[in-house]
């Protein structure tokens, strides 16, 4: 089996950081795409980044130049800096990782969130 343990969320004033931590662990043989997903109150989950084995990132649109995702394979662990963070920020920010176990398969799995809330 394999799970994935998010941490690092918190409350912040506007303007402020947090960073998020991702570790997965489990008979993991090794593991693709990793990403942060959010899902605000009332509204779907919508993909935040995305970072590829490779080390390349892809951003939302909202999060641009003030997010950074990075990843540290030996730990199998992935991040999310958020900097000049904003209300529209506040959600349950959840961690996916595309999975190759060391059966061989090949499979998404997620976190159970981590709530992050921008408020003053």
């Amino acid at each position: 089996q394999v799970q994935l343990v998010e941490s690092g969320g918190g409350l912040v004033q506007p303007g402020g950081s947090l960073r998020l931590s991702c570790a997965a662990s489990g008979s993991i043989f090794s593991i693709n795409d990793m990403g942060w997903y959010r899902q605000a109150p009332g509204k779907q989950r919508e993909l935040v980044a995305i970072i590829t084995s490779g080390g390349s990132a892809n951003y939302a649109d909202s999060v641009k130049d003030r997010f950074t995702i990075t990843r540290d394979d030996a730990k199998n662990t992935v991040y999310l800096q958020m900097n000049s963070l904003k209300p529209e920020d506040t959600a349950v920010y959840y961690c996916n990782g595309q999975v190759v176990t060391r059966e061989f398969y090949h499979r998404a799995y997620w976190g159970k969130g981590t709530l992050v809330t921008v408020s003053s």
